[in-house]
């Protein structure tokens, strides 16, 4: 059902005033076979929201997938084969494209960090910058590519961060009402930003210690302080670059957006291969 709504609208932004330059150009029954293709290594994601970009179009179109969401795609290959009237293969084209390129960029940002993670048994996660509107399809690729999903809401777990603590006015006060409220079964999560504060979060209760942007050696520091009576998940300034500094910390969770926030899409095309008609 989401999916269908986010379809709607990208459909919405390129055909609610139609295609002045395909409907002048081919009549309604000419056919054609295209396929999408990679022009780049990359880890493929989005073939099934494609495939639904082009029967939202047309579900006539008969749409053949070659590789499946997951699969490490080398330049130069076909991932996609689409048949039927060229007129809708090419209104289809561009959203199709748009959400294979955002997904597998995801994915293959995401297949490099869980390697990096699983190389050190630190489990990486994303977070909720994510693009609006898309974050179940960012989500997704993210799992496609090996790392772990952290909130898909507000709902999902208690995260107590810094602007809850400064308005409750302290850590403890929050902690104490999230208890009060909602009793013992859901675990509570503190955002810390300094060795005293992680004391406060232990003292509280917290069950799992977000270290928000520490450095590896401050991170080392809080681990020795917390002693295994809190999971511990690092977030803040961790990217590509010193993904692997922190891994070597050892925490047990490292929450990134960097995941999705700015992710660069992957370079895939379509091409018209054969007109039948």
């Amino acid at each position: 059902m989401i999916l269908d709504k986010i379809i709607t609208l990208a459909l919405e932004e390129d055909l609610s005033l139609g295609d002045i330059t395909s409907d002048t150009i081919f009549t309604p029954d000419q056919r054609a076979q295209a396929v999408i293709r990679a022009k780049e290594d990359l880890v493929l994601c989005g073939q099934e929201v494609a495939a639904q970009v082009f029967h939202a179009v047309d579900a006539g179109l008969i749409v053949n997938l070659l590789k499946k969401d997951g699969d490490e795609v080398k330049k130069g290959e076909n991932v996609l084969e689409i048949t039927g009237r060229t007129l809708s293969i090419l209104k289809a084209e561009r959203t199709a494209l748009n959400f294979m390129q955002r997904l597998s960029g995801i994915a293959t940002v995401s297949r490099q960090f869980a390697k990096i993670g699983q190389k050190y048994g630190v489990m990486i996660v994303d977070t909720r910058k994510t693009q609006p509107g898309l974050r179940r399809l960012d989500k997704y690729s993210v799992r496609v590519g090996g790392c772990r999903n952290h909130r898909i809401s507000l709902a999902d777990s208690v995260m107590i961060k810094d602007n809850h603590i400064a308005a409750a006015g302290s850590i403890a006060a929050a902690v104490s009402k999230i208890k009060n409220a909602i009793g013992h079964t859901p675990k509570i999560e503190v955002e810390t930003t300094n060795i005293d504060e992680v004391r406060q979060a232990l003292a509280a209760g917290a069950d799992i210690i977000m270290l928000d942007n520490m450095t590896p050696e401050q991170i080392v520091a809080c681990k020795a302080e917390i002693k295994g009576r809190a999971i511990i998940e690092v977030s803040g300034g961790v990217n590509a670059q010193n993904l692997e500094s922190y891994c070597a910390a050892k925490p047990d969770v490292i929450s990134m957006g960097a995941l999705t926030h700015s992710i660069i899409a992957k370079d895939l095309s379509l091409k018209i291969v054969k007109y039948i008609s």
